[in-house]
């Protein structure tokens, strides 16, 4: 036990420790801000050493019932490991970035606080302290937001981003006093297990108000301008909130994935508004010029994605998806700068190849009918997989057979269709690979995918069509992408079909003109 409160107390102790130091004691370039995030990387890796010797433990800092303890899980400790390593990265990236500025040490400080409030979140084995580490989050992000606080576009997304971000808090403290009307207990663990035995009343509406708080942590459609509009603060703090804190709804799903399975409409609920925020991102995204709004649309578009994974029951790869997304989008933030000059120094090709109606045709047969054949593959050698898995898949191979239909367009070279045709390859055996892998690592910590009835079929064939349809319509753009009509929805998506503008209206944001317009 000892051991056990070390590895899960120490991190956010040090680092605000280390916040504090840094705030009262500034610096130029300061170092230890960095080596604090590195020791809790090293922390971290300990605890999963703990995790494999010793098993599964719980710290109660109080009540366990009453939610106030702290979990050190397959599923915990892949998120510690995750938000450390993210955090030196960011850190470390920070150090350089910040130089020079005269707010320098206050931004150190306020970063490694709200890592650490991170950190709480992803160990909190109860509601209680997961709500306090949730707020506290909420707080440290705001202030970043307004590192700049004379740039009124900073000011409106730290406005935007308190108000969705306080909304969520709401939902999920009303959650948390309906599952303990429902059960008793507010531990996560004691939760998921009591509601394997049926929802109440009570539990139905906890659920239900699960769900509104995951959505609107994670920006899901039609409240996901804030996340769009983050760009004012400085490069990390986008990293950090784009690869870390933007998972935190999709974690809350996946901590209480027993109960939320329980419930078959908040299932469908997670599967609609998935879909339709992982659709409506990545259309946007397609028009967007500049290389960090494009990042953060897709944010949106991967965060609808991850709710659909949610409600298809893939819990597992839905945690894998997590995984990745960080990784990746910490990366994309950090390295913008640097991609935006090897684009620029990228001689301009010749002609593009572009697929007509019959290589599009083709292309989606083939993809389809390789993802078919592999699927049976695995099936033969490892066993069946779920419907839902499949279904998941055949949205994954729709974005294959678009590179598929690159290469089969008339003037595509050789070497394009070679390639398209490896990467396809590729992409559909690594979706069988990483599924058992996700599996493997957390399938024994998370319940397997619920029996499909009529309304989860109708939800399927429902999403199969919409990224189906979105899929061909992307393959077949540039065939009409010079039509007038097209011209004018491009510029009705490049603004997201106006939605944050309502939403500006709605809550009475400030009104900024664009530097373009200005006089």
């Amino acid at each position: 036990m000892p051991l056990l409160s070390s590895l899960l107390l120490l991190p956010p102790v040090l680092l605000l420790g280390v916040a504090v130091h840094t705030l009262l004691q500034p610096v130029r370039r300061p170092r230890l801000p960095e080596g604090a995030a590195l020791a809790v990387l090293a922390i971290m890796g300990a605890a999963l050493v703990h995790l494999l010797v010793a098993g599964p433990g719980t710290l109660v800092l109080g009540s366990e019932a009453a939610g106030l303890s702290l979990r050190l899980d397959a599923v915990s400790v892949t998120m510690g490991l995750l938000v450390s390593f993210v955090g030196w990265i960011v850190m470390r990236y920070a150090r350089s970035y910040l130089d020079g500025e005269p707010r320098e040490a206050p931004f150190h400080a306020l970063m490694l606080a709200t890592l650490a409030a991170v950190l709480m979140v992803v160990l909190s084995g109860g509601l209680v302290l997961m709500i306090l580490a949730f707020g506290a989050v909420g707080m440290g992000l705001r202030h970043l937001l307004l590192f700049y606080p004379e740039r009124p576009e900073a000011r409106r997304a730290a406005a935007k981003f308190t108000l969705v971000w306080g909304a969520g808090d709401l939902a999920l403290i009303g959650a948390a006093g309906l599952f303990w009307l429902a059960f008793g207990t507010l531990d996560l663990g004691g939760i998921g297990t009591a509601a394997q035995s049926g929802l109440p009343l009570a539990g139905q509406g906890a659920v239900g108000l699960l769900v509104i708080a995951a959505a609107l942590k994670t920006a899901a459609f039609p409240l996901h301008g804030w996340l769009t509009e983050v760009m004012e603060a400085p490069t990390p703090v986008s990293a950090l909130l784009h690869a870390g804190i933007i998972n935190s709804g999709g974690l809350i799903l996946i901590r209480l994935a027993e109960a939320v399975q329980a419930s078959p409409g908040a299932m469908a609920a997670l599967v609609m508004l998935g879909g339709l925020t992982a659709i409506f991102g990545a259309v946007v995204m397609l028009t967007q010029s500049a290389i960090k709004t494009a990042l953060a649309w897709s944010t949106v578009a991967q965060m609808g994605f991850l709710l659909l994974q949610c409600g298809l029951g893939l819990w597992p790869l839905a945690l894998l998806h997590i995984v990745a997304h960080s990784l990746y989008k910490a990366h994309g933030f950090l390295a913008s700068g640097g991609a935006v000059r090897a684009v620029a120094e990228i001689r301009r090709p010749g002609p593009v190849a572009v697929p007509d109606l019959k290589a599009v045709a083709r292309a989606f047969a083939l993809a389809l009918l390789l993802y078919g054949a592999v699927a049976v593959g695995f099936a033969l050698l490892i066993g069946p997989k779920s419907a839902q898995a499949l279904a998941l898949g055949t949205i994954l191979i729709f974005g294959v057979a678009y590179l598929v239909a690159q290469g089969l367009a008339d003037a595509a070279p050789a070497e394009l269709t070679k390639r398209t045709a490896l990467a396809s390859v590729a992409a559909t055996l690594a979706y069988f690979i990483f599924q058992i892998i996700a599996g493997a690592l957390w399938g024994a910590n998370l319940p397997a995918p619920p029996v499909p009835g009529a309304l989860e079929w109708a939800l399927i064939v429902l999403a199969l069509m919409s990224f189906g349809l979105v899929a061909v319509a992307q393959a077949l753009f540039p065939l009409w992408a010079h039509h007038p009509a097209s011209a004018g929805w491009r510029v009705h998506l490049a603004n997201g079909l106006y939605l944050n503008t309502l939403l500006d209206r709605l809550i009475g944001g400030l009104r900024v003109t664009h530097p373009s317009n200005r006089t």
